[in-house]
């Protein structure tokens, strides 16, 4: 995948930074450990995925459609082999031409209008069982709207005031923050990154590297798999990422669980 499509996508070049955090508050409070969710799968240089079976990682279909083969992935800091990749029929690449475009002339309408219509999901089927990791439950709620959601990820990082550069790294540091739900339907669940006097105490947003990473969501018996970062709205920020304003796009994941436990179950 060209490298040019991190200006609108989160993903291990489709653009997300590992956690976008507030400027007034220290980085080390947005910082955790692996054992903050061992489920979390990397994907070969960026990216991520997350164990939701045995065998079975589900991630943003643009996260890995840009590599060229894909046959390991690591969880819990242990490789493990990829024996195939389905990704969702519904999933459409934006063209050369069309990114052309909106890079030329920086309107991103179709653009946007092509990633709200296309299925950004697929699952990648482990040669083994993963058996020293608990897999996460996927939320089959349709009620996300105004709930609390947690984001993880490892890849760039930037504060709201002055964002990132997008030739920033796209792998650093686990990183995990917080937000509302502000708009959830059909494929998609969303946030806004607000500035503080308008933001949790540990707000914050996703970017470039991020990209399949897990959005949760509190349950009672704990967090559960809402969605996958996807991709943002980088005009809601004057052409900048991961400034305050920045709203961000997630695959929703009550929208696809039918779809996900057919695949799993055959």
């Amino acid at each position: 995948m060209p490298r040019l499509l991190l200006l609108t996508l989160l993903v291990v070049s489709l653009g997300a930074s590992a956690i976008v955090i507030r400027q007034d508050v220290d980085d080390s409070n947005y910082r955790v450990q692996a054992s903050e969710f061992s489920a979390l799968a990397d994907m070969p240089g960026e990216g991520h995925g997350v164990l939701v079976a045995p065998q079975w990682v589900v991630t943003a279909a643009h996260a890995i459609t840009w590599q060229s083969e894909i046959k390991q992935i690591t969880i819990a800091g242990i490789s493990r082999d990829v024996e195939r990749i389905l990704i969702h029929p519904g999933y459409k690449a934006p063209s050369e031409k069309l990114r052309e475009q909106a890079l030329a002339t920086w309107d991103w309408t179709l653009f946007r209008v092509l990633l709200s219509s296309s299925d950004d999901i697929a699952l990648l089927k482990l040669t083994q069982p993963v058996t020293d990791v608990s897999p996460v439950a996927i939320n089959r709620s349709n009620d996300e709207f105004g709930k609390i959601i947690k984001i993880i990820g490892k890849g760039a990082t930037g504060n709201g005031v002055s964002g990132y550069e997008f030739s920033s790294s796209h792998r650093t540091e686990l990183r995990r923050a917080f937000n509302n739900v502000t708009s959830a339907d059909g494929r998609w669940l969303c946030y806004v990154f607000d500035k503080p006097a308008d933001a949790l105490p540990l707000e914050g947003g996703s970017g470039n590297g991020d990209s399949g990473g897990p959005v949760l969501i509190q349950a009672e018996k704990g967090w559960l798999l809402a969605g996958l970062t996807s991709w943002s709205d980088l005009q809601s920020t004057n052409r900048t990422p991961g400034r305050y304003g920045q709203i961000s796009c997630n695959v929703r994941l009550s929208h696809y669980k039918d779809w996900i436990e057919s695949v799993i179950s055959e």
